[in-house]
């Protein structure tokens, strides 16, 4: 296939089986401000490796990696993402492709068999990236049926499809919540560690990465499981933490912490994730999995101060960081943190190379400079606990308190 054939119409592929949706596709033009943020990894190209699909590639993780495998290896892969368009996703994201000769979008929808069939022969996939995912650990909890139709279900198909289809590679992008909350004077953990998901997201990924393992047990498929922390930077939706807070403080809002504010997250940079991907791509082995993960380990709460500090905000007194760090009841169960062990990946040469200070700089001032604008009105996510009722966000109506929420007791584990 020539890469041609791969470019559709000015990138841009909307399936013909359903209405599609206009808000979606308005260009105002905001993604021609905006720096082309990519990785720093480069290999040589793999000679079994031509067409590469990659689901969920208007939202934030797959992004990054869409843009640096299309704009990294231009003469090698031809790139498509493949995207239903949910109410986190944004083709500003993917935007400044369209005029790449190895670049499509393909508007489609995981859960429908016939439109990802449809993707991957109409474009000879051999290469699959899997990120769509409905991924906010918050909305799991009110909307689980979704998490287990999108995120099981959804991975059935893909796997289906592309055991018709014989891909070459099929990397399955799951996530470290999967094994459950990590107690601090545990050991990281590694991959062989067993699987103890604690929330309807993290176990809806747990039930998709036992059908990618059953699919390459009874079929053979080639397939690579991924399982990374939390990821942060520009281009994130504003309904996870860093982003929101950017913008609740860029309002000269508040911050409005879940409980305490003391469960504690590992974070690693988009440029880094994207690097592992590639890293993953290229000298991953099949049947395999692989932790993606950094040392830099934060609470909420200590996440409040830093970014008051980058965005020169007086908190340094107990009144002033009131003025600006309130708090909310917590999620009916919230692990308090996870640890993972990414040795293994290092092993094939990746390393996190930017630092949480550096990382946190350069995406605060991205969504100074763009995130009131790249999603269009964000003013219903930066609620404490939104919902999304057919891909419209809906604010809540949380009591929010100046005062820490004291977190119930939980039982010891045995």
């Amino acid at each position: 296939m020539t890469a041609a054939q791969v470019q559709g119409t000015n990138g841009v592929h909307p399936s013909s089986s359903k209405a599609t949706k206009p808000r979606f596709f308005e260009d105002y033009g905001i993604w021609k401000q905006a720096p082309v943020l990519i990785g720093s990894t480069k290999f040589e190209s793999l000679p079994d490796v031509k067409n590469i699909m990659i689901t969920g590639g208007a939202g934030f993780i797959a992004c990054w990696l869409v843009r640096h495998l299309t704009l990294t290896y231009p003469e090698a892969y031809n790139i498509v993402s493949f995207d239903k368009l949910d109410y986190c996703s944004s083709l500003n994201n993917t935007r400044m492709l369209n005029d790449k000769r190895n670049f499509t979008f393909y508007h489609g929808d995981i859960t429908n068999p016939s439109e990802v069939l449809d993707c991957m022969e109409r474009f000879n996939i051999d290469t699959i990236f899997h990120f769509a995912a409905q991924s906010h650990v918050d909305l799991s909890f009110g909307n689980s049926y979704g998490f287990t139709h999108t995120n099981v279900y959804g991975t059935h198909v893909m796997l289906e499809s592309a055991k018709k289809i014989g891909v070459k590679r099929f990397i399955h992008v799951s996530t470290d919540e999967v094994y459950g909350e990590v107690r601090d004077d545990d050991d990281d953990l590694l991959e062989t560690s067993i699987l103890s998901p604690t929330n309807p997201y993290a176990a809806s990924k747990a039930a998709a990465e036992m059908l990618v393992h059953s699919y390459m047990k009874s079929f053979k498929l080639p397939v690579i499981i991924v399982r990374s922390n939390n990821v942060y930077g520009p281009h994130q939706f504003p309904e996870k933490i860093i982003p929101k807070f950017i913008c609740l403080l860029n309002r000269q809002r508040p911050t409005v912490l879940h409980g305490d504010g003391s469960p504690t997250r590992r974070y690693l940079y988009a440029g880094d994730a994207a690097d592992a991907f590639d890293t993953i791509l290229h000298k991953g082995a099949l049947g395999q999995v692989y932790n993606v993960g950094s040392h830099d380990e934060i609470s909420n709460i200590q996440l409040c101060r830093m970014l008051l500090k980058e965005m020169d905000i007086p908190h340094e007194s107990e009144e002033d960081f009131h003025k600006w760090v309130k708090y909310t009841h917590d999620r009916p169960f919230n692990d308090h943190r996870y640890a993972i062990d990414a040795t293994k990946l290092r092993h094939l040469g990746w390393d996190q190379k930017t630092s949480f200070a550096e990382g946190l700089k350069i995406t605060v001032d991205w969504y100074k400079r763009f995130g009131e604008d790249w999603w269009g009105d964000i003013s219903k996510v930066l609620s404490p606990f939104p919902i999304v009722v057919e891909a419209e966000v809906v604010s809540d109506k949380e009591e929010i308190c100046d005062e820490p929420q004291v977190p119930k007791k939980r039982k010891s584990p045995g």
